[in-house]
């Protein structure tokens, strides 16, 4: 009995150590994912892979999946079923387009090309991937429209196209069930702005040539959406007082446009809203105090615009108020000395270049001269003492 045993235990070891071989000698990655990695490579000018980037790390007579290794340092990443789950360029400057093969990599859920050359369209392939999170192909050389199937990728969370030179309209929607962060700026996008992301919550569109108004239908089904920069664009009408009661939004940046007009309407206690920028603009009208009543305003610039009449003392008493900028503008009359004392929240800002009377030059707030009393005259008709 003991000698049946000890065969059976022996027999036993064997066969534990054939399966480990066996699943040791399987865990290699994918093969065409292989295939893949080598043709992203193949696509990428040589003369543009330093020694020292992640990409010449890449020998393909070792396997990318394999641990410990002197190969494939960085620039991709593998699951524990070894297949290529990311890929994560460094900031070298590599010049070159993107193989197709990149779709055969269906386990990809992170892609970061950012700062480097890659030139031409965005390919289309890049939304078929099934488990895509996150797409971010930020500066660098990518030209033409954004492909409109970027609307069926139903899995990406953040996708970051600026700083490339994009143009045409953005697509009718961008109806990615959870993309929460998307950030098109500084491209050469045109035309008004589509219907956007339910889920999202950080919006970037800024340094394109967007026109027209602000939609509410492009923003009436956002139920997150806290960060909005819409800067350096072409859009002009009247903001409208439903914008700035968004539930979660707290920082607007709407500065560099044509906007004339702006509704101010008064929010509920819980409005969260904190910094807003609408400077360079061509407000015209009064400085409205409902501003004074969002509860958790402590930033805002309405600098360069058409602005007339007084600036209202109840600024001056916002406790949350710490950034104020209103200088270039066309205000008028006394300031309140509260603006000027101990108590003052205001730590940075500017009241120069307006038709302010007793500004002193002592104060941060008036280190930048008023305007002339002719320009002044001129602006109220040359009927009102300025």
């Amino acid at each position: 009995m003991a000698s049946n045993a000890g065969s059976v235990s022996v027999s036993l070891f064997f066969l534990l150590h054939l399966l480990f071989v066996t699943a040791t000698v399987a865990q290699t990655t994918y093969p065409s994912d292989v295939s893949a990695l080598k043709a992203i490579k193949a696509a990428i000018d040589p003369t543009t892979i330093p020694d020292y980037s992640c990409l010449a790390t890449w020998d393909f007579t070792y396997d990318p999946c394999a641990t410990p290794s002197s190969y494939f340092l960085c620039g991709c990443a593998c699951g524990y079923d070894y297949r290529i789950n990311m890929l994560y360029f460094d900031a070298i400057g590599y010049v070159g387009t993107l193989s197709p093969l990149v779709s055969e990599l269906t386990d990809l859920e992170s892609i970061d090309l950012s700062n480097n050359k890659f030139s031409g369209p965005i390919p289309t392939f890049l939304f078929s991937l099934p488990n895509l999170i996150s797409l971010n192909l930020r500066n660098n050389s990518f030209s033409g429209t954004i492909p409109p199937v970027i609307r069926i990728l139903e899995t990406l969370q953040i996708l970051d196209l600026s700083s490339n030179s994009l143009s045409g309209p953005l697509p009718q929607t961008l109806s990615s069930r959870i993309l929460t962060r998307l950030d098109l700026s500084f491209n050469n996008f045109t035309g008004p702005i589509p219907k956007l992301p339910r889920n999202v919550r950080e919006l970037t569109l800024k340094s394109n040539s967007l026109s027209g108004i602000l939609p509410e239908s492009s923003f009436s089904e956002l139920v997150q959406l806290e960060a909005v920069d819409l800067s350096d664009n072409l859009l002009n009408g009247t903001i409208p007082g439903w914008f700035f009661l968004q539930p979660f939004l707290q920082r607007v940046n709407l500065s560099n446009n044509r906007f004339t007009g702006m509704e101010i309407l008064k929010p509920n206690n819980s409005n969260l809203l904190d910094t807003i920028d609408a400077g360079y603009n061509k407000f015209t009208g009064y400085l409205s105090t409902n501003f004074t009543v969002y509860p958790m305003l402590s930033s805002l610039s309405l600098r360069y615009n058409k602005l007339k009449g007084s600036i209202p003392k109840e600024f001056s008493r916002k406790k949350t108020l710490k950034s104020f900028f209103l200088d270039g503008n066309y205000l008028k009359g006394k300031l309140s000395k509260d603006f000027f004392s101990q108590k003052s929240s205001i730590v940075s800002g500017s009241f120069g270049d307006n038709c302010l009377k007793r500004c002193p030059k002592s104060s941060k707030l008036c280190s930048k001269s008023q305007k002339s009393s002719s320009i002044c005259r001129n602006a109220y008709g040359g009927k009102v003492k300025v």
